[in-house]
Protein backbone atom coordinates (compact mmCIF):
# COMPACT_ATOMS: atom_id res chain seq x y z
CA UNK A 1 0.00 0.00 0.00
CA UNK A 2 1.57 3.31 -0.63
CA UNK A 3 2.38 5.42 1.68
CA UNK A 4 0.46 8.54 2.85
CA UNK A 5 2.05 12.00 1.87
CA UNK A 6 3.38 13.73 5.23
CA UNK A 7 1.29 16.94 6.52
CA UNK A 8 2.88 20.24 5.34
CA UNK A 9 3.78 22.22 8.37
CA UNK A 10 4.34 26.22 8.30
CA UNK A 11 5.29 27.48 11.48
CA UNK A 12 5.71 31.38 11.71
CA UNK A 13 7.89 32.18 14.28
CA UNK A 14 11.14 31.26 14.90
CA UNK A 15 12.04 32.65 18.78
CA UNK A 16 13.04 30.21 21.42
CA UNK A 17 10.19 27.71 20.52
CA UNK A 18 9.94 27.92 16.91
CA UNK A 19 13.49 27.30 16.44
CA UNK A 20 13.40 24.24 18.87
CA UNK A 21 9.93 22.65 16.49
CA UNK A 22 11.59 23.62 13.42
CA UNK A 23 14.63 21.05 14.40
CA UNK A 24 12.62 18.65 15.28
CA UNK A 25 10.88 18.72 11.93
CA UNK A 26 13.76 18.94 9.99
CA UNK A 27 15.48 16.24 12.12
CA UNK A 28 12.28 14.26 10.81
CA UNK A 29 9.03 13.01 12.55
CA UNK A 30 7.44 10.43 10.42
CA UNK A 31 4.34 11.96 8.57
CA UNK A 32 4.78 15.54 8.74
CA UNK A 33 7.23 17.53 7.20
CA UNK A 34 8.32 21.06 7.57
CA UNK A 35 7.03 23.12 4.38
CA UNK A 36 7.58 26.87 4.99
CA UNK A 37 8.75 29.08 7.95
CA UNK A 38 7.77 32.90 8.38
CA UNK A 39 9.98 34.76 10.25
CA UNK A 40 11.14 38.67 10.37
CA UNK A 41 14.77 38.36 9.66
CA UNK A 42 15.73 36.09 7.07
CA UNK A 43 19.55 36.27 7.44
CA UNK A 44 19.15 35.96 11.23
CA UNK A 45 17.02 32.92 11.08
CA UNK A 46 19.36 31.04 8.66
CA UNK A 47 22.34 31.69 10.76
CA UNK A 48 20.63 30.40 13.77
CA UNK A 49 19.06 27.26 11.53
CA UNK A 50 21.59 26.65 9.37
CA UNK A 51 19.50 23.42 8.24
CA UNK A 52 16.82 25.03 6.80
CA UNK A 53 18.55 24.60 3.11
CA UNK A 54 15.69 25.32 0.73
CA UNK A 55 12.90 25.66 2.90
CA UNK A 56 11.43 28.54 1.58
CA UNK A 57 10.94 31.84 4.28
CA UNK A 58 7.14 33.50 3.47
CA UNK A 59 5.26 36.31 5.14
CA UNK A 60 3.34 34.66 7.56
CA UNK A 61 0.14 35.29 6.23
CA UNK A 62 1.45 33.25 2.93
CA UNK A 63 1.81 29.93 4.68
CA UNK A 64 -1.57 29.16 4.41
CA UNK A 65 -1.01 29.28 0.46
CA UNK A 66 0.70 25.87 0.43
CA UNK A 67 0.67 23.87 4.26
CA UNK A 68 -1.75 21.69 6.04
CA UNK A 69 -1.22 22.98 8.91
CA UNK A 70 -0.58 26.56 10.38
CA UNK A 71 1.44 26.33 13.83
CA UNK A 72 1.67 30.00 15.38
CA UNK A 73 4.87 30.87 17.90
CA UNK A 74 4.11 35.16 17.20
CA UNK A 75 3.86 38.12 18.97
CA UNK A 76 0.65 38.45 20.50
CA UNK A 77 0.36 41.61 18.12
CA UNK A 78 0.68 39.40 14.82
CA UNK A 79 -2.02 36.55 15.96
CA UNK A 80 -4.94 37.68 14.02
CA UNK A 81 -3.04 38.23 10.52
CA UNK A 82 -1.70 34.58 10.51
CA UNK A 83 -4.87 32.90 12.13
CA UNK A 84 -7.38 34.44 9.81
CA UNK A 85 -5.11 33.23 6.78
CA UNK A 86 -4.80 29.90 8.20
CA UNK A 87 -8.53 29.65 8.59
CA UNK A 88 -9.75 31.42 5.57
CA UNK A 89 -8.18 28.85 3.91
CA UNK A 90 -9.62 25.93 5.48
CA UNK A 91 -6.09 24.58 7.33
CA UNK A 92 -5.47 23.49 10.72
CA UNK A 93 -4.38 26.51 12.83
CA UNK A 94 -2.58 25.58 15.62
CA UNK A 95 -2.02 28.72 17.91
CA UNK A 96 0.77 28.80 21.16
CA UNK A 97 -0.52 32.41 21.70
CA UNK A 98 -3.83 30.73 23.28
CA UNK A 99 -4.39 33.70 25.18
CA UNK A 100 -5.16 35.65 21.85
CA UNK A 101 -8.11 33.50 21.06
CA UNK A 102 -10.02 34.58 23.71
CA UNK A 103 -10.34 38.12 22.38
CA UNK A 104 -10.70 37.14 19.14
CA UNK A 105 -13.55 34.77 19.59
CA UNK A 106 -15.02 35.17 16.35
CA UNK A 107 -12.11 33.09 14.85
CA UNK A 108 -14.09 30.03 15.99
CA UNK A 109 -17.35 30.27 14.00
CA UNK A 110 -15.15 31.67 10.97
CA UNK A 111 -13.80 28.43 11.29
CA UNK A 112 -16.77 26.65 11.04
CA UNK A 113 -17.86 28.54 8.32
CA UNK A 114 -14.40 27.63 6.18
CA UNK A 115 -13.87 24.23 6.93
CA UNK A 116 -11.14 24.88 9.24
CA UNK A 117 -9.99 23.42 12.40
CA UNK A 118 -8.24 25.38 15.44
CA UNK A 119 -6.25 23.05 17.68
CA UNK A 120 -4.21 24.51 20.40
CA UNK A 121 -1.54 22.57 22.15
CA UNK A 122 -1.46 21.72 25.53
CA UNK A 123 1.47 23.93 25.99
CA UNK A 124 3.33 23.91 29.69
CA UNK A 125 0.09 22.71 31.23
CA UNK A 126 -0.84 19.32 32.42
CA UNK A 127 -4.16 17.35 32.91
CA UNK A 128 -6.16 19.11 29.97
CA UNK A 129 -7.92 15.59 28.92
CA UNK A 130 -8.81 15.07 32.82
CA UNK A 131 -10.41 18.79 32.75
CA UNK A 132 -11.94 17.89 28.84
CA UNK A 133 -13.17 14.82 30.52
CA UNK A 134 -14.85 16.82 33.83
CA UNK A 135 -16.55 19.05 31.37
CA UNK A 136 -18.54 16.38 30.04
CA UNK A 137 -20.40 16.37 33.32
CA UNK A 138 -19.82 19.44 35.54
CA UNK A 139 -17.25 21.57 36.96
CA UNK A 140 -17.65 23.75 40.02
CA UNK A 141 -14.35 25.27 40.31
CA UNK A 142 -11.38 25.34 38.55
CA UNK A 143 -8.01 27.62 39.95
CA UNK A 144 -4.76 27.70 38.56
CA UNK A 145 -1.98 29.47 40.24
CA UNK A 146 1.19 29.85 38.81
CA UNK A 147 4.55 31.12 39.74
CA UNK A 148 7.50 32.44 38.29
CA UNK A 149 11.17 33.61 38.54
CA UNK A 150 10.56 38.00 38.50
CA UNK A 151 12.42 37.97 35.08
CA UNK A 152 9.46 35.77 33.49
CA UNK A 153 6.89 38.57 34.31
CA UNK A 154 8.57 41.33 34.49
CA UNK A 155 7.25 44.20 31.61
CA UNK A 156 4.00 42.21 31.59
CA UNK A 157 1.48 44.97 30.02
CA UNK A 158 -0.80 44.57 33.64
CA UNK A 159 2.34 45.81 35.60
CA UNK A 160 3.43 48.79 33.17
CA UNK A 161 -0.28 49.65 33.50
CA UNK A 162 0.13 49.91 36.97
CA UNK A 163 4.08 51.10 37.27
CA UNK A 164 4.60 48.01 38.98
CA UNK A 165 8.09 46.17 38.56
CA UNK A 166 9.12 43.01 39.99
CA UNK A 167 12.75 43.41 39.95
CA UNK A 168 14.80 42.61 42.56
CA UNK A 169 11.97 41.47 44.88
CA UNK A 170 12.88 38.99 47.53
CA UNK A 171 10.07 37.71 48.58
CA UNK A 172 7.31 35.90 46.86
CA UNK A 173 4.57 38.80 45.49
CA UNK A 174 1.26 38.10 44.45
CA UNK A 175 0.72 40.17 41.35
CA UNK A 176 -3.01 39.05 40.15
CA UNK A 177 -5.68 37.37 41.25
CA UNK A 178 -8.98 37.65 38.86
CA UNK A 179 -10.25 35.59 36.13
CA UNK A 180 -8.22 34.03 33.26
CA UNK A 181 -9.66 36.48 31.06
CA UNK A 182 -8.14 39.50 32.74
CA UNK A 183 -5.44 37.55 33.55
CA UNK A 184 -4.70 36.77 29.58
CA UNK A 185 -4.70 40.24 28.49
CA UNK A 186 -2.37 41.31 31.15
CA UNK A 187 -0.22 39.33 30.77
CA UNK A 188 -0.42 37.93 27.19
CA UNK A 189 3.07 36.62 27.00
CA UNK A 190 3.18 34.43 30.28
CA UNK A 191 -0.48 32.59 30.59
CA UNK A 192 -0.98 30.89 27.65
CA UNK A 193 -1.55 28.12 29.95
CA UNK A 194 -4.65 29.58 31.97
CA UNK A 195 -6.40 30.62 28.62
CA UNK A 196 -6.29 27.01 27.42
CA UNK A 197 -7.28 25.73 30.67
CA UNK A 198 -10.10 27.85 30.32
CA UNK A 199 -11.20 26.58 27.10
CA UNK A 200 -11.21 23.13 28.35
CA UNK A 201 -13.00 23.27 31.55
CA UNK A 202 -15.83 26.18 32.23
CA UNK A 203 -14.30 28.96 30.34
CA UNK A 204 -12.69 31.94 30.85
CA UNK A 205 -14.58 34.14 32.95
CA UNK A 206 -15.45 31.34 35.55
CA UNK A 207 -11.82 30.08 35.52
CA UNK A 208 -9.57 31.90 38.26
CA UNK A 209 -5.87 32.93 38.25
CA UNK A 210 -3.42 33.81 40.68
CA UNK A 211 0.11 34.99 39.41
CA UNK A 212 3.01 35.37 41.70
CA UNK A 213 6.72 36.65 40.70
CA UNK A 214 8.64 34.36 43.15
CA UNK A 215 12.43 34.95 43.16
CA UNK A 216 12.86 31.69 45.22
CA UNK A 217 12.39 29.61 42.25
CA UNK A 218 14.12 29.09 39.23
CA UNK A 219 11.25 26.74 37.15
CA UNK A 220 7.79 28.49 35.51
CA UNK A 221 5.27 26.44 38.03
CA UNK A 222 1.80 25.98 37.56
CA UNK A 223 -0.25 24.21 40.13
CA UNK A 224 -4.49 23.63 38.76
CA UNK A 225 -7.46 22.81 41.37
CA UNK A 226 -10.95 21.26 39.75
CA UNK A 227 -13.73 20.11 41.69
CA UNK A 228 -16.08 18.66 39.50
CA UNK A 229 -19.05 16.14 40.43
CA UNK A 230 -16.89 13.32 39.08
CA UNK A 231 -13.42 13.86 40.49
CA UNK A 232 -11.81 16.63 42.36
CA UNK A 233 -8.01 16.66 41.62
CA UNK A 234 -5.01 19.17 41.91
CA UNK A 235 -1.79 19.24 39.85
CA UNK A 236 1.60 20.65 39.46
CA UNK A 237 4.21 21.15 36.87
CA UNK A 238 7.32 22.83 37.28
CA UNK A 239 8.65 23.61 34.04
CA UNK A 240 12.38 24.61 32.64
CA UNK A 241 12.54 27.79 31.04
CA UNK A 242 13.76 28.28 27.90
CA UNK A 243 16.37 30.97 26.43
CA UNK A 244 12.91 33.16 26.74
CA UNK A 245 12.24 33.06 30.48
CA UNK A 246 8.52 33.88 29.78
CA UNK A 247 8.13 29.75 28.02
CA UNK A 248 9.20 26.76 29.13
CA UNK A 249 11.29 24.57 27.34
CA UNK A 250 8.48 22.11 27.53
CA UNK A 251 5.93 24.30 25.15
CA UNK A 252 8.14 22.90 21.76
CA UNK A 253 7.62 19.45 22.84
CA UNK A 254 4.21 19.51 23.58
CA UNK A 255 3.95 21.33 20.30
CA UNK A 256 5.60 18.66 18.03
CA UNK A 257 3.92 16.17 20.12
CA UNK A 258 0.39 17.58 19.28
CA UNK A 259 1.63 17.71 15.47
CA UNK A 260 2.58 13.62 15.31
CA UNK A 261 -1.02 13.12 16.91
CA UNK A 262 -2.27 14.56 13.42
CA UNK A 263 -0.90 11.25 11.94
CA UNK A 264 0.09 9.16 14.16
CA UNK A 265 -1.55 5.52 13.75
CA UNK A 266 -2.11 5.42 17.48
CA UNK A 267 -3.24 8.35 19.69
CA UNK A 268 -3.41 7.99 23.79
CA UNK A 269 -5.31 10.61 25.57
CA UNK A 270 -8.92 12.42 24.56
Amino acid sequence: MPSKPSLRVGLAGLGAVGLEVARRLIAGVPGLALAAVATRDEAKARRALPELGAIPIKPAPALAEDCDVVVECLPPALFREVAVSAIDKGRIFMPLSVAQLLDNWDLVARAKEKGARILPPTGALLGLDAVRAAAEGTIHSVTMITRKPPAGLEGAPYLVARNMSVAGIKEPLKVFDGSAREGARGFPANVNVAAALSLAGIGPDRTRLEIWADPTITRNTHRIEVDADVARFSMTIEGVPSANPRTGRIVPLSTIAALRALVAELKVGS
